[in-house]
């Protein structure tokens, strides 16, 4: 069976396995119904699957996303084997038995083709959420791409349009996961297709309509997608074939940078056109500037394409969402080209593909351009501020499924190597002005969305933010210039891969793995009868301590204290490789103000020494928080100074300091 030989293997594919709830009124003590849904999370899966076929020709073709019904029912002996014997599955007679002598559990399987829900349903989701009349635009632009028939056109245009509403209905245009888009697609497509003939032909295979001749149909490459053309006679948004072929079978390449400003990719882009040979494939390379196009880019891109179609085209513009992806994709389609993502290396955080250390090194290079074509460099007064709305254009994505989602689009991934492996942490000044500048900004655009930094309520905020933010960049331009890797070797390392992906020697690249991305968080773990003490002694030492803790359950919010030092989300995993000599030490703390709001309430404190080395936090306020109102998160304690500078937040400083001390632990 495909799944156990799978996860036998350990292949980089997702299961899930749940009752068929759409056959609910076949559930008895002696028929189980399941439904597996088995998808495919790497590309690396796909070559290696490809080596068990040719071991084992009886195994499926494998696809990105499909199902597996799962019917489970007692049978005796006998009629197990008969059942083994009718199914026509290429077992051996002395392999038929599945019976014990109480009962046996048959398996009777139902496969779910994949391809016409990819392109026209899956991919057009986040189309979706603009509007029908957004999503039918990019239906039928599609499926004129590959000349389907008018009479098709319009019997898939029915269908879709009665997707649109059954998902929108559901969801209300909500972020669809690719679980939620399999479960919902399936079993629409499948009441669909059990209303006529017409439409069983158009869908295909779906739910319970599902013929071993299906199976065979798709072996032999016969068209069970009902007039669309076959997929490879399409640049694929899947990459379920190899580089090779796509390589092979396009005319043309694009090169594009899902990055933020201050990556390098036009000084790359000007390295790749003046390289010796080219890609190595002997086809002429040009470049288009983003900053130099004045009306839409893609477009203009679409135009060079057609200009130039046996070229490389090297798109100096960067790329950074799902809505730019899309783009390129429909070029490629309508082009005849594939595409090639480069991106600038980092660890990332949970939720962004990009470490606070790289846009500190972003914004850095940027506050050093010159007479710079977009008008973004050291004369611009808002640099910060648009390199932070580009960094939270990523917002939401784990580096992890940043690349995963890159190379299932466009089957292959560059990286361009940005920090050294081994350099020193980040200042404490310069991560504490990009934290800050994160935050400003999340404060801004809730309260004005896309408004302008020069604009609205922080405007006198983002003027004093921009300016302590180049003075604290600029005087450690010494640290930021020493941990970057050197721009021959970024060249280098870029070329190579490039011209290994044009060859089809391309092998998808492998994530750092280690202890160290288990860690959540590090942080001293402090007593909690020492922190309720100190706080009791506060109270009635101090009337505004007292009054604000007397309605307060303090006993039971504090179940355990910590004083946290860094966390992946805001700083990465390397950093706890810092902080290693310190775990299962003990630590002193000292404990030197109150802080309350309120919402929070919050213990300031800093860490002290482990055998003579002191032992940093990594964030700009450390703190204990001791109490939150209802509904608000402990990490909302981060932003208590702000709140004290707003007058929002009242300090009551512990004089002298209290001294607790705890163990330094690293939390999973």
């Amino acid at each position: 069976m495909v799944s156990l030989m799978m996860k036998k293997k350990a292949f980089p594919a997702a299961f899930k396995c749940y009752y068929n709830f759409h056959k609910i009124n076949d559930l008895s003590s002696g028929n189980l119904p399941f439904k597996m849904v088995i998808h495919v999370q790497e590309d690396s899966g796909f070559q290696r699957y490809q080596k068990e076929m040719r071991k084992d020709p009886a195994l499926w073709p494998l696809y990105r996303g499909f199902f597996i019904d799962l019917d489970l029912f007692k049978a005796n002996e006998e009629e197990a084997s008969e059942m083994v014997q009718c199914s026509n599955m290429g077992k051996n007679e002395e392999d038929s038995s599945l019976a014990d002598e109480d009962a046996n559990l048959m398996v009777k399987l139902k496969f779910l083709p994949y391809k016409l829900r990819t392109f026209l349903i899956r991919n057009g989701l986040s189309t979706l959420r603009k509007g029908p009349s957004a999503y039918s635009t990019y239906y039928l632009r599609q499926m004129k791409i590959w000349n389907t028939s008018a009479a098709k056109q319009q019997e898939l245009s029915k269908m879709l349009d009665e997707w649109a509403v059954y998902i929108c209905t559901h969801y209300r245009k909500k972020s669809l996961s690719s679980w939620t888009y399999l479960s919902e697609a399936e079993p629409f497509l499948e009441q669909y297709a059990k209303r006529s003939p017409q439409n069983q032909a158009l869908i295909g295979s779906a739910g319970n309509f599902v013929e071993v001749e299906d199976i065979m149909a798709t072996v032999e490459g016969q068209d069970v997608d009902g007039g669309l053309k076959s997929e490879k006679d399409i640049a694929p948004s899947s990459p379920n074939i190899s580089t090779k072929d796509m390589v092979a079978e396009n005319d043309g390449l694009i090169v594009f940078f899902p990055g933020i400003p201050g990556c390098a990719k036009s000084a790359l882009c000007m390295e790749i056109l003046n390289a010796s040979g080219g890609l190595g494939d002997g086809r002429p390379v040009h470049s288009l500037m983003g900053d130099r196009v004045k009306c839409k880019y893609w477009q203009n891109v679409v135009g060079e394409r057609r200009r130039k179609p046996h070229s490389v085209m090297l798109a100096d513009k960067n790329a950074p969402n799902e809505e730019a992806w899309r783009q390129i994709e429909n070029v490629c389609l309508s082009t005849n080209a594939s595409a090639i993502p480069v991106i600038p290396d980092s660890e990332g955080t949970e939720i962004n593909p990009f470490s606070v250390d790289a846009l500190a090194v972003f914004i850095f290079r940027v506050l050093h351009r010159a007479n710079h074509p977009g008008n973004l460099g050291k004369s611009s007064p808002n640099a910060g501020y648009v390199l932070l709305m580009f960094y939270h254009f990523y917002e939401g994505k784990s580096r992890q499924e940043f690349e995963s989602e890159l190379i299932e689009r466009f089957g292959s991934l560059v990286r361009m190597p940005l920090l050294k492996p081994e350099r020193p942490p980040l200042p404490d000044s310069v991560r504490s002005i990009i934290e800050e500048g994160i935050y400003l900004y999340k404060l801004h655009t809730n309260k004005h969305r896309r408004l302008g930094s020069r604009k609205g309520t922080y405007a006198k905020d983002w003027v004093k933010w921009e300016k302590q933010l180049r003075d604290i960049l600029l005087g450690n331009a010494d640290y930021l210039n020493s941990i970057q890797v050197p721009f021959e070797f970024v060249v280098k390392e870029v070329l190579e891969q490039l011209r290994a992906i044009v060859r089809g020697e391309y092998a998808a690249p492998t994530s750092k793995k280690g202890k160290l991305e288990s860690i959540v968080f590090a942080a001293v773990n402090l007593p909690v009868p020492e922190i309720l003490g100190l706080l009791n002694d506060l109270a009635q030492k101090n009337p505004k301590v007292g009054d604000f803790l007397k309605d307060k359950s303090i006993d039971n919010y504090i179940q355990n204290a910590h004083l946290t030092l860094a966390h992946k989300r805001s700083h990465g995993v390397n950093v706890f490789a810092d902080y290693s000599s310190f775990l299962h030490q003990k630590v002193s703390v000292e404990v030197t103000a109150l802080l309350f709001s309120e919402k929070l309430a919050a213990l300031e404190a800093e860490p002290g020494f482990v055998e003579g080395e002191k032992v940093n936090s990594k964030n700009h306020w450390p703190h204990v928080t001791v109490w939150t109102g209802e509904r608000v998160a402990a990490r909302e304690a981060n932003t208590m100074p702000q709140l004290l500078s707003q007058g929002k937040a009242t300090r009551i400083d512990i004089n002298p300091p209290v001294t607790i001390t705890g163990t330094f632990e690293f939390y999973i």
